[in-house]
């Protein structure tokens, strides 16, 4: 079976706009001799074209579903999976965008969030020990969601991340625009910066970005671009992510890289690095690569991601090309 090794980038360093792959043989001990089968190159939804969102159960309730749907065939689709990273144009090319999948809008406060462990990915409210969950700290004053096909791998220690694993969830994403964007929606983002922040021992990045529609879109191309046109935004959503989870009686959040905002081109080499964890995630690559010594706990929570991820994706992996890494041509890199 093939597999492909890629050669990232240093972190501060210049990111170049696509990963270059190298063709190795890698075997897979999973028992099976039988080599997969050609597939064609069929696309993940690259934009929010074609996509209704299907409201189940009552709001404000456990049961509260959002799920998303392919408003031509009428199936079921998952936003963590089933959305491209990279957004496409009405011609189905690739831009200079990402896809923004929000879960919270702004100006509001229930914790809503990708439910990764459950059939189809929909979106819920949290919940901690029967009650629903809402920031106590008040409403938040941007959307946020996160960025599809990207996953933070609980196995692995970034160098900047003060010795803390990935939070085993889809990377974070703070959208600073005008627009209120529903639970759900998906938008094309411009990506400007990144935040380490460690919340309770885990590495957990936020990525600012605005939408590409927003008025201010032309005039923020980088991080040193936020702080210039709107002066105090970066400091706030800091502070806002020190502090919310203060009310619950909880000690305030902490961040490393000396709690800087570092730039757009280090928060792609973050994206694209949580693309490929994501990528080895869903091809079940992860699970086989786990060795013995690692912690019981973290094994379990990536076997059953990986497990609920391949259960959904089995049916239709013709549209999923990073379900068969054998197949991509060697310049079919992340694009930005």
């Amino acid at each position: 079976t093939k597999a492909f090794s890629e050669q990232q980038p240093q972190q501060n360093s210049t990111v170049s706009s696509s990963f270059t792959k190298m063709e190795t043989l890698v075997p897979i001990k999973d028992g099976s001799a039988e080599p997969r089968k050609p597939v064609s190159r069929s696309s993940s939804f690259g934009s929010d074209k074609g996509i209704d969102l299907d409201h189940k159960g009552e709001q404000d309730t456990l049961d509260y579903r959002v799920h998303a749907k392919d408003a031509q065939k009428g199936k079921t689709i998952s936003l963590w999976h089933d959305i491209s990273l990279v957004h496409l144009d009405q011609n189905g090319k690739p831009t200079e965008y990402l896809n923004f999948v929000c879960e919270i809008p702004k100006f509001t406060r229930k914790k809503y969030e990708i439910a990764t462990d459950e059939e189809f990915t929909p979106i819920k409210q949290d919940e901690k020990k029967g009650q629903l969950r809402e920031f106590k700290k008040g409403d938040l004053y941007f959307n946020y969601g996160c960025f599809p096909q990207t996953w933070e791998d609980p196995t692995f220690v970034h160098p900047d991340a003060e010795g803390c694993k990935g939070d085993n969830d889809p990377v974070d994403v703070v959208e600073i625009g005008a627009r209120i964007v529903p639970t759900g929606r998906v938008r094309p983002v411009k990506v400007l910066g990144i935040l380490m922040m460690i919340d309770e021992g885990e590495a957990d990045w936020k990525v600012v970005t605005i939408d590409a529609e927003d008025k201010w879109a032309p005039f923020l191309n980088d991080i040193d671009d936020v702080e210039k046109e709107m002066p105090g935004m970066l400091d706030s959503i800091r502070e806002w992510y020190r502090t919310y989870k203060i009310p619950d009686g909880k000690p305030p959040n902490t961040f490393g890289l000396g709690e800087r905002f570092m730039d757009k081109a280090y928060a792609k080499s973050v994206i694209d690095e949580c693309h490929h964890a994501w990528e080895e995630l869903v091809t079940g690559e992860k699970e086989r690569k786990m060795n013995e010594t690692m912690d019981e706990h973290v094994k379990g929570l990536v076997r059953k991601l990986s497990r609920n991820s391949l259960f959904l994706l089995a049916d239709e992996l013709d549209e999923h090309p990073e379900a068969h890494p054998e197949d991509y041509p060697e310049d079919d890199g992340l694009t930005f």
